[in-house]
Protein backbone atom coordinates (compact mmCIF):
# COMPACT_ATOMS: atom_id res chain seq x y z
CA UNK A 1 0.00 0.00 0.00
CA UNK A 2 2.87 2.16 0.88
CA UNK A 3 4.25 1.69 -2.63
CA UNK A 4 1.02 2.61 -4.57
CA UNK A 5 0.41 5.63 -2.21
CA UNK A 6 3.71 6.84 -3.06
CA UNK A 7 3.28 5.94 -7.12
CA UNK A 8 -0.11 7.64 -6.79
CA UNK A 9 1.60 11.05 -5.14
CA UNK A 10 4.59 10.97 -7.66
CA UNK A 11 1.74 10.78 -10.66
CA UNK A 12 -0.19 13.24 -8.74
CA UNK A 13 2.50 15.49 -8.69
CA UNK A 14 3.65 15.16 -12.53
CA UNK A 15 0.51 15.96 -13.55
CA UNK A 16 -0.15 19.02 -11.61
CA UNK A 17 3.65 20.05 -13.05
CA UNK A 18 2.39 19.77 -16.62
CA UNK A 19 -1.27 21.41 -15.56
CA UNK A 20 1.24 24.38 -14.47
CA UNK A 21 3.48 24.44 -17.08
CA UNK A 22 0.69 24.13 -20.00
CA UNK A 23 -0.96 27.09 -18.04
CA UNK A 24 2.95 29.18 -18.22
CA UNK A 25 2.96 28.49 -21.73
CA UNK A 26 -0.93 29.74 -22.76
CA UNK A 27 0.25 32.64 -20.72
CA UNK A 28 3.30 32.94 -23.34
CA UNK A 29 0.73 33.32 -25.65
CA UNK A 30 -1.29 36.01 -24.42
CA UNK A 31 1.44 37.96 -23.94
CA UNK A 32 3.02 37.78 -26.78
CA UNK A 33 0.51 39.56 -28.93
CA UNK A 34 0.07 42.33 -26.41
CA UNK A 35 1.87 45.86 -26.76
CA UNK A 36 4.03 46.84 -25.36
CA UNK A 37 6.54 44.73 -27.53
CA UNK A 38 10.30 44.08 -26.19
CA UNK A 39 11.98 44.80 -29.33
CA UNK A 40 15.65 45.30 -28.08
CA UNK A 41 15.43 42.88 -25.57
CA UNK A 42 14.23 39.94 -27.48
CA UNK A 43 17.29 41.45 -30.04
CA UNK A 44 19.41 41.35 -27.03
CA UNK A 45 18.76 38.01 -25.97
CA UNK A 46 19.04 36.43 -29.73
CA UNK A 47 22.47 37.94 -29.93
CA UNK A 48 23.36 36.41 -26.50
CA UNK A 49 22.03 33.05 -27.45
CA UNK A 50 22.88 32.86 -31.21
CA UNK A 51 26.37 34.18 -30.51
CA UNK A 52 27.59 32.70 -27.30
CA UNK A 53 26.43 29.24 -28.68
CA UNK A 54 28.44 29.42 -32.06
CA UNK A 55 31.44 27.83 -31.01
CA UNK A 56 30.15 25.49 -29.19
CA UNK A 57 27.55 24.31 -31.82
CA UNK A 58 30.13 24.33 -34.02
CA UNK A 59 32.54 22.21 -32.80
CA UNK A 60 29.91 20.13 -32.25
CA UNK A 61 28.76 19.68 -35.49
CA UNK A 62 31.89 19.34 -37.30
CA UNK A 63 32.89 16.31 -34.32
CA UNK A 64 29.50 14.87 -35.66
CA UNK A 65 30.60 14.62 -39.15
CA UNK A 66 34.18 13.59 -38.23
CA UNK A 67 33.01 10.64 -36.42
CA UNK A 68 29.75 9.72 -37.96
CA UNK A 69 32.00 9.67 -41.08
CA UNK A 70 35.05 7.33 -40.30
CA UNK A 71 32.55 5.21 -38.20
CA UNK A 72 30.27 4.54 -40.93
CA UNK A 73 32.69 4.39 -43.63
CA UNK A 74 34.42 1.14 -42.81
CA UNK A 75 31.32 -1.04 -43.20
CA UNK A 76 30.45 0.75 -46.28
CA UNK A 77 33.44 -0.08 -48.60
CA UNK A 78 33.41 -3.15 -47.10
CA UNK A 79 29.92 -3.65 -48.92
CA UNK A 80 31.10 -1.52 -51.71
CA UNK A 81 28.59 1.17 -51.20
CA UNK A 82 31.30 4.08 -51.09
CA UNK A 83 29.63 6.06 -53.37
CA UNK A 84 26.86 6.22 -50.89
CA UNK A 85 28.58 7.85 -47.91
CA UNK A 86 27.70 11.39 -48.93
CA UNK A 87 24.01 10.36 -49.83
CA UNK A 88 23.87 8.30 -46.70
CA UNK A 89 25.71 11.16 -43.85
CA UNK A 90 23.35 13.69 -44.98
CA UNK A 91 20.54 12.27 -45.09
CA UNK A 92 21.05 11.24 -41.55
CA UNK A 93 22.53 14.39 -40.58
CA UNK A 94 20.20 16.52 -41.78
CA UNK A 95 16.93 14.75 -40.99
CA UNK A 96 17.97 13.10 -37.63
CA UNK A 97 21.56 13.80 -36.09
CA UNK A 98 22.11 17.26 -36.66
CA UNK A 99 18.43 18.47 -34.74
CA UNK A 100 18.82 16.83 -31.75
CA UNK A 101 22.63 16.42 -30.99
CA UNK A 102 21.86 20.56 -31.21
CA UNK A 103 19.18 20.96 -29.42
CA UNK A 104 20.58 18.83 -26.74
CA UNK A 105 23.74 21.08 -26.37
CA UNK A 106 21.42 24.03 -26.33
CA UNK A 107 19.48 22.64 -23.51
CA UNK A 108 22.59 22.24 -21.69
CA UNK A 109 24.05 25.83 -22.92
CA UNK A 110 20.83 27.98 -23.00
CA UNK A 111 17.73 26.44 -21.13
CA UNK A 112 20.43 25.75 -17.67
CA UNK A 113 21.39 29.59 -17.99
CA UNK A 114 17.91 30.74 -18.82
CA UNK A 115 16.99 28.84 -15.72
CA UNK A 116 19.96 29.98 -13.35
CA UNK A 117 19.51 33.76 -14.59
CA UNK A 118 15.59 33.80 -13.83
CA UNK A 119 16.17 31.87 -10.58
CA UNK A 120 18.43 33.72 -8.73
CA UNK A 121 16.23 36.80 -10.25
CA UNK A 122 13.49 35.41 -8.15
CA UNK A 123 15.17 34.52 -4.93
CA UNK A 124 16.85 38.02 -4.92
CA UNK A 125 13.44 39.59 -5.62
CA UNK A 126 13.86 41.08 -8.57
CA UNK A 127 11.28 39.86 -10.61
CA UNK A 128 8.93 41.49 -7.29
CA UNK A 129 10.47 44.71 -7.43
CA UNK A 130 9.42 44.76 -11.55
CA UNK A 131 6.11 43.59 -10.20
CA UNK A 132 5.94 46.49 -7.79
CA UNK A 133 7.44 49.26 -10.08
CA UNK A 134 4.61 48.35 -12.75
CA UNK A 135 6.59 46.97 -15.15
CA UNK A 136 5.24 43.49 -16.77
CA UNK A 137 8.12 41.12 -15.87
CA UNK A 138 7.17 38.01 -17.64
CA UNK A 139 6.67 40.00 -20.72
CA UNK A 140 9.88 41.54 -20.56
CA UNK A 141 11.86 38.40 -18.68
CA UNK A 142 9.86 35.43 -20.02
CA UNK A 143 8.21 36.15 -23.55
CA UNK A 144 11.89 37.70 -25.14
CA UNK A 145 13.64 34.64 -23.60
CA UNK A 146 11.47 31.44 -25.28
CA UNK A 147 10.90 33.66 -28.59
CA UNK A 148 14.53 34.01 -28.93
CA UNK A 149 15.25 30.56 -28.33
CA UNK A 150 12.27 29.30 -31.02
CA UNK A 151 14.09 31.39 -33.62
CA UNK A 152 17.89 31.17 -33.09
CA UNK A 153 17.60 27.42 -32.51
CA UNK A 154 16.80 26.46 -36.13
CA UNK A 155 19.52 28.71 -37.22
CA UNK A 156 21.94 27.12 -35.00
CA UNK A 157 21.21 23.70 -36.49
CA UNK A 158 21.76 24.59 -39.67
CA UNK A 159 24.85 25.99 -39.31
CA UNK A 160 25.53 23.08 -37.14
CA UNK A 161 24.30 20.80 -40.09
CA UNK A 162 26.45 22.40 -42.90
CA UNK A 163 29.82 22.04 -40.14
CA UNK A 164 29.01 18.60 -39.92
CA UNK A 165 29.00 17.71 -43.64
CA UNK A 166 31.97 19.93 -44.25
CA UNK A 167 33.65 17.92 -41.48
CA UNK A 168 32.44 14.88 -43.26
CA UNK A 169 33.83 15.62 -46.55
CA UNK A 170 37.33 16.74 -45.13
CA UNK A 171 37.07 12.97 -44.00
CA UNK A 172 36.30 11.68 -47.79
CA UNK A 173 38.85 14.20 -48.66
CA UNK A 174 41.56 12.61 -46.65
CA UNK A 175 40.63 9.16 -46.76
CA UNK A 176 38.87 8.36 -50.03
CA UNK A 177 40.57 11.71 -52.24
CA UNK A 178 36.67 12.80 -52.68
CA UNK A 179 36.72 15.90 -54.32
CA UNK A 180 34.40 19.19 -53.18
CA UNK A 181 32.20 19.36 -55.57
CA UNK A 182 31.60 15.82 -56.17
CA UNK A 183 31.12 15.17 -52.13
CA UNK A 184 28.14 18.44 -52.12
CA UNK A 185 26.90 17.19 -55.55
CA UNK A 186 26.00 13.89 -53.79
CA UNK A 187 24.76 15.63 -50.99
CA UNK A 188 22.53 17.86 -52.63
CA UNK A 189 20.89 14.80 -54.72
CA UNK A 190 20.31 13.16 -52.18
CA UNK A 191 18.70 15.28 -50.06
CA UNK A 192 14.70 16.65 -50.75
CA UNK A 193 12.29 19.00 -49.71
CA UNK A 194 11.11 16.22 -47.68
CA UNK A 195 14.21 15.21 -45.63
CA UNK A 196 14.43 19.52 -44.92
CA UNK A 197 10.92 20.77 -43.88
CA UNK A 198 10.18 18.68 -41.28
CA UNK A 199 13.55 18.47 -39.91
CA UNK A 200 13.75 22.40 -39.86
CA UNK A 201 10.05 23.12 -38.37
CA UNK A 202 10.65 20.61 -35.49
CA UNK A 203 13.32 22.59 -34.65
CA UNK A 204 11.18 25.13 -33.50
CA UNK A 205 9.26 22.90 -31.02
CA UNK A 206 12.64 21.89 -29.68
CA UNK A 207 13.79 26.22 -29.21
CA UNK A 208 10.14 26.68 -27.97
CA UNK A 209 10.51 23.62 -25.61
CA UNK A 210 14.27 24.86 -24.11
CA UNK A 211 12.57 28.96 -23.33
CA UNK A 212 9.50 26.91 -22.09
CA UNK A 213 10.72 24.77 -19.48
CA UNK A 214 14.14 26.76 -18.59
CA UNK A 215 11.71 29.69 -18.03
CA UNK A 216 9.26 27.88 -16.26
CA UNK A 217 11.84 26.72 -13.59
CA UNK A 218 13.66 30.20 -12.92
CA UNK A 219 10.63 32.04 -12.94
CA UNK A 220 9.21 29.61 -10.12
CA UNK A 221 12.45 28.97 -8.65
CA UNK A 222 12.08 28.45 -5.10
CA UNK A 223 14.47 27.99 -1.81
CA UNK A 224 16.97 30.58 -1.76
CA UNK A 225 19.81 30.40 -3.63
CA UNK A 226 20.21 26.41 -3.78
CA UNK A 227 16.68 26.07 -5.09
CA UNK A 228 18.70 28.30 -8.40
CA UNK A 229 20.71 25.51 -8.88
CA UNK A 230 17.92 23.12 -8.92
CA UNK A 231 16.18 24.82 -11.07
CA UNK A 232 18.79 25.02 -13.44
CA UNK A 233 19.55 21.30 -13.26
CA UNK A 234 15.94 20.36 -13.77
CA UNK A 235 15.44 22.58 -16.37
CA UNK A 236 18.22 20.54 -18.42
CA UNK A 237 16.95 16.84 -17.61
CA UNK A 238 13.32 18.14 -18.14
CA UNK A 239 14.20 19.99 -21.53
CA UNK A 240 16.39 16.86 -22.81
CA UNK A 241 13.54 14.25 -22.09
CA UNK A 242 10.93 16.35 -23.40
CA UNK A 243 13.24 16.80 -26.74
CA UNK A 244 13.06 12.98 -27.04
CA UNK A 245 9.49 12.94 -26.88
CA UNK A 246 8.92 16.09 -29.20
CA UNK A 247 11.59 14.48 -31.46
CA UNK A 248 9.69 10.83 -31.27
CA UNK A 249 6.46 12.16 -32.03
CA UNK A 250 7.95 14.46 -35.23
CA UNK A 251 9.27 11.07 -36.63
CA UNK A 252 6.04 9.41 -36.54
CA UNK A 253 4.03 12.38 -38.09
CA UNK A 254 7.20 12.88 -40.92
CA UNK A 255 6.85 8.94 -41.28
CA UNK A 256 3.36 9.30 -42.60
CA UNK A 257 4.11 11.52 -45.69
CA UNK A 258 7.30 9.31 -46.39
Amino acid sequence: MSFFRTSMQYILKYLEEVGEMSAFAGRFFRELFRRPFESRELLRQCYNMGNKSLLLVGVTGFIIGLVFTLQSRPKMLDLGASAWIPSMVSISIVREIGPIITALICAGRIGSGIGAELGSMRVTEQIDAMEVSGTNPFKYLVVTRILATTLMIPLLVVMSDAIALFGSFLVENTKGDVSFRYFFDEVFLSLDFVDLIPSTLKTFFFGFAIGLVGCYRGYYCKHGTAGVGVAANTAVVETSMLLFVLDFIAVMVTDIFY
